[in-house]
């Protein structure tokens, strides 16, 4: 299925609870060479046909305006999903 895939972090500056829980579960597993984790989302926009680029530039808009918290998150990435 044709798809834009949205990828939103929090902020570098923020503390992560969830990404710190795990980097210090990885720890406790015995991951010691893993020093830190940040838990992130994926948002995947599924269309009939395969988007172009007036649909990814429209997903940027929503990305950064609908989909994200600009107060404590980053969007780092928005791309149309190669489907080979």
């Amino acid at each position: 299925m044709p798809k834009i895939i949205v990828e939103i972090m929090p902020k570098q500056d923020l503390l992560d609870p969830q990404g710190k829980a795990v980097a210090n579960a990885l720890k406790r597993a015995g991951n010691s060479e893993i020093d830190a984790t940040r838990i992130g989302k994926r948002i995947e926009l599924h269309y009939k046909e395969q988007p172009t680029e007036e649909d990814l530039e429209k997903a940027k808009e929503l990305a950064k305006d609908f989909l994200s918290n600009s107060v404590i998150e980053d969007v780092v990435d928005v791309y149309i999903e190669d489907q080979n």
